[in-house]
Protein backbone atom coordinates (compact mmCIF):
# COMPACT_ATOMS: atom_id res chain seq x y z
CA UNK A 1 0.00 0.00 0.00
CA UNK A 2 2.42 2.69 0.97
CA UNK A 3 4.18 2.54 -2.62
CA UNK A 4 0.93 3.69 -4.14
CA UNK A 5 1.68 7.24 -3.58
CA UNK A 6 4.63 7.09 -5.71
CA UNK A 7 2.35 4.73 -8.52
CA UNK A 8 -0.25 8.02 -8.80
CA UNK A 9 0.83 10.78 -11.03
CA UNK A 10 2.28 14.13 -10.41
CA UNK A 11 -1.39 15.74 -10.81
CA UNK A 12 -2.28 14.01 -7.54
CA UNK A 13 -2.22 16.84 -5.12
CA UNK A 14 -4.32 18.39 -2.29
CA UNK A 15 -7.78 20.07 -2.86
CA UNK A 16 -8.55 22.99 -1.67
CA UNK A 17 -12.24 23.01 -0.75
CA UNK A 18 -12.76 26.36 1.15
CA UNK A 19 -11.13 29.27 2.14
CA UNK A 20 -12.48 30.98 5.29
CA UNK A 21 -11.65 34.81 6.11
CA UNK A 22 -12.16 37.71 8.44
CA UNK A 23 -9.90 37.59 11.01
CA UNK A 24 -7.78 40.74 11.75
CA UNK A 25 -4.36 39.07 12.64
CA UNK A 26 -2.24 35.94 13.01
CA UNK A 27 -4.68 32.85 13.19
CA UNK A 28 -3.16 31.34 16.00
CA UNK A 29 -4.59 27.66 15.98
CA UNK A 30 -7.32 26.30 13.43
CA UNK A 31 -8.90 22.75 14.50
CA UNK A 32 -12.17 20.87 12.31
CA UNK A 33 -15.01 19.97 14.26
CA UNK A 34 -15.31 15.89 14.01
CA UNK A 35 -18.03 14.72 12.26
CA UNK A 36 -19.51 18.43 10.98
CA UNK A 37 -18.79 20.58 8.65
CA UNK A 38 -17.12 23.19 10.71
CA UNK A 39 -13.65 25.02 12.20
CA UNK A 40 -12.89 26.51 15.48
CA UNK A 41 -10.07 29.35 14.62
CA UNK A 42 -8.34 30.93 18.04
CA UNK A 43 -6.59 34.52 16.84
CA UNK A 44 -3.94 37.16 17.81
CA UNK A 45 -7.01 39.15 17.29
CA UNK A 46 -8.65 38.03 20.36
CA UNK A 47 -11.55 36.18 19.12
CA UNK A 48 -12.50 32.54 19.10
CA UNK A 49 -14.62 31.90 16.43
CA UNK A 50 -16.93 28.57 14.97
CA UNK A 51 -17.37 28.77 11.56
CA UNK A 52 -19.88 26.37 10.25
CA UNK A 53 -20.35 25.49 6.15
CA UNK A 54 -23.57 27.24 5.18
CA UNK A 55 -25.98 25.89 2.42
CA UNK A 56 -24.18 28.01 -0.09
CA UNK A 57 -20.84 26.15 0.90
CA UNK A 58 -19.48 29.05 2.50
CA UNK A 59 -18.40 29.11 6.24
CA UNK A 60 -19.70 31.74 8.33
CA UNK A 61 -19.21 32.48 12.10
CA UNK A 62 -21.80 31.08 14.35
CA UNK A 63 -20.05 31.93 17.29
CA UNK A 64 -17.61 35.09 17.83
CA UNK A 65 -16.21 35.55 21.52
CA UNK A 66 -13.45 38.16 22.49
CA UNK A 67 -10.91 37.47 24.81
CA UNK A 68 -9.34 39.43 27.35
CA UNK A 69 -5.38 38.99 25.31
CA UNK A 70 -4.84 37.80 22.13
CA UNK A 71 -5.43 34.12 21.37
CA UNK A 72 -2.02 31.72 21.45
CA UNK A 73 -3.17 28.03 21.24
CA UNK A 74 -5.87 26.00 21.68
CA UNK A 75 -7.13 22.54 22.83
CA UNK A 76 -10.75 21.02 21.81
CA UNK A 77 -12.54 18.04 23.25
CA UNK A 78 -15.38 16.70 20.68
CA UNK A 79 -17.07 14.57 22.72
CA UNK A 80 -17.19 16.71 25.80
CA UNK A 81 -17.51 19.54 23.79
CA UNK A 82 -15.00 21.43 25.79
CA UNK A 83 -12.34 24.12 24.26
CA UNK A 84 -9.43 25.30 26.34
CA UNK A 85 -8.08 28.65 25.21
CA UNK A 86 -4.26 29.74 25.24
CA UNK A 87 -3.65 33.42 25.99
CA UNK A 88 -0.86 35.70 25.33
CA UNK A 89 -1.09 36.94 29.61
CA UNK A 90 -0.46 33.00 30.42
CA UNK A 91 -3.96 32.28 31.22
CA UNK A 92 -6.45 29.18 29.97
CA UNK A 93 -10.06 29.75 29.89
CA UNK A 94 -12.35 25.99 29.22
CA UNK A 95 -15.41 27.11 27.40
CA UNK A 96 -18.59 24.32 27.04
CA UNK A 97 -19.93 24.82 23.11
CA UNK A 98 -23.08 24.16 22.59
CA UNK A 99 -24.56 20.37 20.56
CA UNK A 100 -25.60 22.90 17.56
CA UNK A 101 -21.96 24.87 18.26
CA UNK A 102 -23.82 28.29 18.05
CA UNK A 103 -23.09 29.03 21.92
CA UNK A 104 -20.39 28.80 23.69
CA UNK A 105 -20.40 29.33 27.69
CA UNK A 106 -17.41 30.13 29.94
CA UNK A 107 -16.63 27.50 32.73
CA UNK A 108 -13.70 28.71 33.99
CA UNK A 109 -9.61 30.12 33.88
CA UNK A 110 -6.84 28.62 34.65
CA UNK A 111 -3.84 30.37 36.28
CA UNK A 112 -1.31 28.23 33.91
CA UNK A 113 1.71 30.37 33.28
CA UNK A 114 3.18 34.35 33.97
CA UNK A 115 3.62 34.57 30.42
CA UNK A 116 2.53 33.24 26.65
CA UNK A 117 0.93 29.84 26.34
CA UNK A 118 2.24 27.32 23.60
CA UNK A 119 0.46 24.52 23.87
CA UNK A 120 -2.43 23.18 25.21
CA UNK A 121 -3.81 19.67 26.01
CA UNK A 122 -6.89 17.97 27.70
CA UNK A 123 -6.52 14.48 29.39
CA UNK A 124 -10.62 13.44 30.03
CA UNK A 125 -9.30 10.26 32.16
CA UNK A 126 -7.39 12.15 35.12
CA UNK A 127 -9.30 15.42 34.33
CA UNK A 128 -5.84 17.44 33.71
CA UNK A 129 -5.10 20.32 31.77
CA UNK A 130 -1.76 20.35 30.62
CA UNK A 131 0.11 23.28 28.93
CA UNK A 132 3.54 24.83 27.47
CA UNK A 133 4.71 28.43 27.81
CA UNK A 134 7.35 31.12 26.92
CA UNK A 135 7.55 31.18 31.22
CA UNK A 136 9.88 27.57 30.10
CA UNK A 137 7.51 25.46 32.03
CA UNK A 138 5.02 22.82 31.22
CA UNK A 139 1.94 23.34 34.46
CA UNK A 140 -0.55 20.53 35.07
CA UNK A 141 -4.23 21.67 36.63
CA UNK A 142 -6.96 19.64 37.56
CA UNK A 143 -9.96 20.56 35.54
CA UNK A 144 -12.57 19.93 38.76
CA UNK A 145 -10.95 22.01 41.61
CA UNK A 146 -9.23 24.82 39.02
CA UNK A 147 -6.29 23.97 41.12
CA UNK A 148 -2.39 23.80 40.45
CA UNK A 149 -1.14 20.24 40.64
CA UNK A 150 2.69 21.06 39.16
CA UNK A 151 5.09 22.47 37.41
CA UNK A 152 8.40 21.49 35.86
CA UNK A 153 11.13 24.54 34.45
CA UNK A 154 13.12 24.16 31.52
CA UNK A 155 16.29 26.29 30.93
CA UNK A 156 14.92 27.66 27.47
CA UNK A 157 11.40 28.58 26.18
CA UNK A 158 9.06 25.66 26.38
CA UNK A 159 7.19 25.80 22.27
CA UNK A 160 5.19 22.22 21.99
CA UNK A 161 3.87 19.89 23.91
CA UNK A 162 2.46 15.73 23.12
CA UNK A 163 0.98 13.86 25.56
CA UNK A 164 0.53 10.07 26.22
CA UNK A 165 -2.60 9.24 28.01
CA UNK A 166 -2.07 5.65 28.96
CA UNK A 167 1.47 6.65 30.26
CA UNK A 168 1.05 10.09 31.83
CA UNK A 169 4.40 10.50 29.54
CA UNK A 170 4.95 14.36 28.60
CA UNK A 171 7.41 15.39 25.54
CA UNK A 172 8.24 18.92 25.42
CA UNK A 173 10.23 20.62 22.44
CA UNK A 174 11.71 24.06 23.55
CA UNK A 175 13.54 26.86 21.98
CA UNK A 176 16.83 25.32 22.46
CA UNK A 177 16.43 22.63 19.87
CA UNK A 178 15.61 19.84 23.29
CA UNK A 179 12.71 17.61 23.74
CA UNK A 180 12.24 16.36 26.92
CA UNK A 181 10.38 13.38 28.27
CA UNK A 182 8.44 13.34 31.53
CA UNK A 183 6.55 10.90 33.76
CA UNK A 184 3.72 13.35 35.17
CA UNK A 185 2.26 12.45 38.78
CA UNK A 186 -0.35 13.50 40.94
CA UNK A 187 1.75 16.75 42.11
CA UNK A 188 5.36 15.85 40.60
CA UNK A 189 7.19 14.55 37.81
CA UNK A 190 9.84 13.35 36.67
CA UNK A 191 12.32 13.88 33.91
CA UNK A 192 13.13 10.42 31.86
CA UNK A 193 15.20 11.09 29.32
CA UNK A 194 16.51 14.38 26.73
CA UNK A 195 16.14 14.18 23.30
CA UNK A 196 19.14 15.97 21.38
CA UNK A 197 19.30 16.09 17.61
CA UNK A 198 17.75 19.73 15.61
CA UNK A 199 20.19 22.34 15.42
CA UNK A 200 16.96 25.12 15.95
CA UNK A 201 14.12 25.56 18.28
CA UNK A 202 11.38 22.53 18.23
CA UNK A 203 8.14 24.02 16.72
CA UNK A 204 6.07 20.88 16.22
CA UNK A 205 5.66 17.36 17.44
CA UNK A 206 3.82 14.47 16.76
CA UNK A 207 3.54 11.23 19.30
CA UNK A 208 1.76 8.11 17.90
CA UNK A 209 0.99 5.81 20.90
CA UNK A 210 0.85 2.74 18.46
CA UNK A 211 4.18 2.52 16.74
CA UNK A 212 5.19 4.45 19.84
CA UNK A 213 6.83 6.61 17.59
CA UNK A 214 7.58 10.70 18.26
CA UNK A 215 8.47 13.05 15.63
CA UNK A 216 9.76 16.54 15.61
CA UNK A 217 9.62 19.47 13.24
CA UNK A 218 11.95 21.98 13.77
CA UNK A 219 13.52 25.90 12.77
CA UNK A 220 16.35 24.16 11.04
CA UNK A 221 13.68 22.86 8.52
CA UNK A 222 14.49 19.15 9.10
CA UNK A 223 11.94 16.41 10.87
CA UNK A 224 13.38 13.89 12.72
CA UNK A 225 11.36 10.15 13.91
CA UNK A 226 12.29 9.13 17.28
CA UNK A 227 11.69 5.11 17.87
CA UNK A 228 10.85 5.85 21.37
CA UNK A 229 9.16 2.14 21.62
CA UNK A 230 12.38 0.52 19.67
CA UNK A 231 15.23 0.16 22.80
CA UNK A 232 17.46 0.93 19.65
CA UNK A 233 16.77 4.50 20.10
CA UNK A 234 17.00 5.10 16.67
CA UNK A 235 16.35 8.29 15.15
CA UNK A 236 15.50 8.83 10.99
CA UNK A 237 15.99 12.35 9.66
CA UNK A 238 13.79 13.83 7.24
CA UNK A 239 15.14 16.86 5.10
CA UNK A 240 13.08 18.63 2.08
CA UNK A 241 11.41 21.96 3.58
CA UNK A 242 13.21 25.35 2.69
CA UNK A 243 12.11 26.76 5.59
CA UNK A 244 10.91 25.83 9.50
CA UNK A 245 8.54 22.91 9.93
CA UNK A 246 5.84 24.37 11.67
CA UNK A 247 3.55 21.59 11.85
CA UNK A 248 3.31 17.43 11.43
CA UNK A 249 1.06 15.20 11.47
CA UNK A 250 1.68 10.99 11.26
CA UNK A 251 -1.35 8.91 10.06
CA UNK A 252 -0.70 6.19 11.19
CA UNK A 253 -2.94 3.64 9.16
CA UNK A 254 -1.46 4.45 5.79
CA UNK A 255 2.01 5.16 7.26
CA UNK A 256 2.46 8.97 5.76
CA UNK A 257 3.83 12.15 7.74
CA UNK A 258 2.06 14.88 6.82
CA UNK A 259 4.30 18.43 7.18
CA UNK A 260 3.54 22.24 6.54
CA UNK A 261 6.32 24.96 6.42
CA UNK A 262 6.77 28.56 6.98
CA UNK A 263 6.79 29.22 3.46
CA UNK A 264 3.61 27.29 2.53
CA UNK A 265 5.51 23.91 1.77
CA UNK A 266 2.88 21.09 2.42
CA UNK A 267 4.89 17.68 2.39
CA UNK A 268 3.81 13.87 2.57
CA UNK A 269 6.37 11.48 3.45
CA UNK A 270 6.04 7.61 2.84
CA UNK A 271 7.14 5.89 5.90
CA UNK A 272 6.41 2.93 4.84
CA UNK A 273 9.85 1.27 4.11
CA UNK A 274 12.75 0.59 5.40
CA UNK A 275 14.92 3.78 5.57
CA UNK A 276 18.47 4.28 6.34
CA UNK A 277 19.54 6.27 9.78
CA UNK A 278 21.89 9.16 8.92
CA UNK A 279 25.54 8.54 10.28
CA UNK A 280 26.87 10.47 12.62
CA UNK A 281 30.02 12.95 11.51
CA UNK A 282 32.80 11.69 12.07
CA UNK A 283 35.87 14.39 13.65
CA UNK A 284 38.92 13.72 12.36
CA UNK A 285 42.43 16.05 11.94
CA UNK A 286 42.78 15.06 8.39
CA UNK A 287 40.70 14.27 5.14
CA UNK A 288 40.14 10.66 5.81
CA UNK A 289 39.86 10.31 1.68
CA UNK A 290 43.46 11.71 0.39
CA UNK A 291 45.14 12.49 4.02
CA UNK A 292 45.25 16.17 3.63
CA UNK A 293 45.39 17.95 7.10
CA UNK A 294 42.33 20.59 8.10
CA UNK A 295 43.21 24.17 8.47
CA UNK A 296 44.00 23.62 12.33
CA UNK A 297 46.29 20.88 12.09
CA UNK A 298 49.14 22.84 12.50
CA UNK A 299 51.87 20.09 13.22
CA UNK A 300 50.75 17.85 10.16
CA UNK A 301 50.56 21.30 7.81
CA UNK A 302 54.17 21.87 8.82
CA UNK A 303 55.49 18.63 8.29
CA UNK A 304 54.13 18.51 5.32
CA UNK A 305 54.36 21.89 3.84
CA UNK A 306 51.14 22.30 2.96
CA UNK A 307 48.01 24.98 3.93
CA UNK A 308 45.35 23.31 5.91
CA UNK A 309 41.92 22.61 4.36
CA UNK A 310 38.31 23.26 5.47
CA UNK A 311 36.64 20.33 6.94
CA UNK A 312 33.42 19.22 5.48
CA UNK A 313 30.70 15.84 5.93
CA UNK A 314 29.83 13.36 3.69
CA UNK A 315 25.91 13.25 4.60
CA UNK A 316 25.83 9.16 3.67
CA UNK A 317 28.73 8.32 5.35
CA UNK A 318 29.56 10.50 7.77
CA UNK A 319 33.40 10.77 6.96
CA UNK A 320 34.96 14.34 7.02
CA UNK A 321 36.20 15.01 4.01
CA UNK A 322 37.91 18.21 1.97
CA UNK A 323 36.34 20.08 -0.54
CA UNK A 324 38.40 18.48 -3.19
CA UNK A 325 37.60 14.75 -1.91
CA UNK A 326 33.52 15.96 -1.90
CA UNK A 327 32.58 17.85 -5.26
CA UNK A 328 29.62 16.31 -5.65
CA UNK A 329 25.88 16.95 -4.51
CA UNK A 330 23.46 14.43 -4.85
CA UNK A 331 19.73 14.03 -3.42
CA UNK A 332 19.52 10.44 -0.81
CA UNK A 333 15.78 9.96 -0.06
CA UNK A 334 16.19 6.60 1.66
CA UNK A 335 17.99 8.63 4.27
CA UNK A 336 15.84 11.46 4.15
CA UNK A 337 17.51 13.63 1.77
CA UNK A 338 14.68 14.72 -0.51
CA UNK A 339 16.84 17.42 -2.00
CA UNK A 340 20.82 17.58 -2.88
CA UNK A 341 23.48 17.23 -0.34
CA UNK A 342 26.93 17.07 0.11
CA UNK A 343 28.20 13.24 -0.30
CA UNK A 344 31.93 12.33 -1.20
CA UNK A 345 32.98 11.21 -4.16
CA UNK A 346 33.09 7.32 -3.45
CA UNK A 347 30.17 7.65 -1.70
CA UNK A 348 28.39 9.42 -4.78
CA UNK A 349 29.68 6.54 -7.10
CA UNK A 350 27.57 3.89 -4.82
CA UNK A 351 24.41 5.81 -5.27
CA UNK A 352 22.50 4.48 -8.45
CA UNK A 353 19.90 6.18 -10.20
CA UNK A 354 16.43 4.65 -8.83
CA UNK A 355 18.61 5.29 -4.84
CA UNK A 356 17.59 8.99 -5.84
CA UNK A 357 13.90 8.29 -6.23
CA UNK A 358 11.73 10.39 -4.33
CA UNK A 359 10.28 9.16 -1.66
CA UNK A 360 8.19 12.24 -0.24
CA UNK A 361 5.38 14.48 -2.67
CA UNK A 362 5.47 17.87 -2.21
CA UNK A 363 3.15 20.94 -2.32
CA UNK A 364 2.54 24.45 -2.12
CA UNK A 365 -0.01 25.84 0.36
CA UNK A 366 0.27 29.84 -1.01
CA UNK A 367 0.21 30.64 2.05
CA UNK A 368 2.53 31.09 5.53
CA UNK A 369 1.84 28.34 7.71
CA UNK A 370 1.79 28.53 11.09
CA UNK A 371 -0.91 26.03 12.06
CA UNK A 372 -2.24 22.78 10.64
CA UNK A 373 -4.43 20.01 12.37
CA UNK A 374 -6.08 17.45 10.17
CA UNK A 375 -9.25 15.20 10.35
CA UNK A 376 -7.73 11.80 9.66
CA UNK A 377 -10.93 10.01 9.42
CA UNK A 378 -12.29 12.25 6.53
CA UNK A 379 -8.96 12.77 4.99
CA UNK A 380 -9.36 16.80 5.70
CA UNK A 381 -6.90 19.12 6.51
CA UNK A 382 -6.57 22.81 7.60
CA UNK A 383 -3.65 25.30 7.39
CA UNK A 384 -4.06 28.52 9.12
CA UNK A 385 -0.85 31.39 9.20
CA UNK A 386 0.15 35.41 9.66
CA UNK A 387 -2.05 36.24 6.36
CA UNK A 388 -4.88 35.35 8.48
CA UNK A 389 -6.67 32.78 6.21
CA UNK A 390 -7.80 29.54 6.80
CA UNK A 391 -7.35 27.17 4.47
CA UNK A 392 -9.47 23.46 4.17
CA UNK A 393 -7.77 20.68 1.86
CA UNK A 394 -9.19 17.37 0.42
CA UNK A 395 -5.85 15.61 1.07
CA UNK A 396 -7.04 11.98 0.40
CA UNK A 397 -5.21 12.30 -3.47
CA UNK A 398 -2.30 12.26 -1.93
CA UNK A 399 -2.60 10.40 1.72
CA UNK A 400 -4.41 6.69 0.35
CA UNK A 401 -7.75 6.07 -1.00
CA UNK A 402 -10.96 5.42 0.76
CA UNK A 403 -10.85 1.19 0.31
CA UNK A 404 -7.55 1.05 2.57
CA UNK A 405 -8.17 4.15 4.67
CA UNK A 406 -12.06 4.29 5.28
CA UNK A 407 -12.12 8.04 4.09
CA UNK A 408 -15.69 9.03 2.74
CA UNK A 409 -15.95 10.66 -0.35
CA UNK A 410 -17.00 13.93 -0.44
Amino acid sequence: MAAEIHSRPQSSRPVLLSKVEGHQDVVSAALLIPKEDGVITASEDRTIRVWLKRDSGQYWPSIYHTMSSPCSAMAYHHDSRRIFVGQDNGAIMEFHISEDFNKMNFVKTYPAHQNRVSAITFCLTSEWVISTGHDKCISWMCTRSGSMLGRHYFTSWASCLQYDHETLHAFVGDYSGQITLLKLEQNTCSVITTLKGHEGSITSLWWDPVQRLLFSGASDHSIIMWDIGGRKGRTLLLQGHHDKVQAICYIQLTRQLVSCSADGGIAVWNMDISREEAPQWLESDSCQKCEQPFFWNIKQMWDTKTLGLRQHHCRKCGQAVCGKCSTKRSSYPIMGFEFQVRVCDSCFESIKDEDRTSLATFHEGKHNISHMSMDISRGLMVTCGSDRIVKIWDMTPVVGCSLATGFSSR
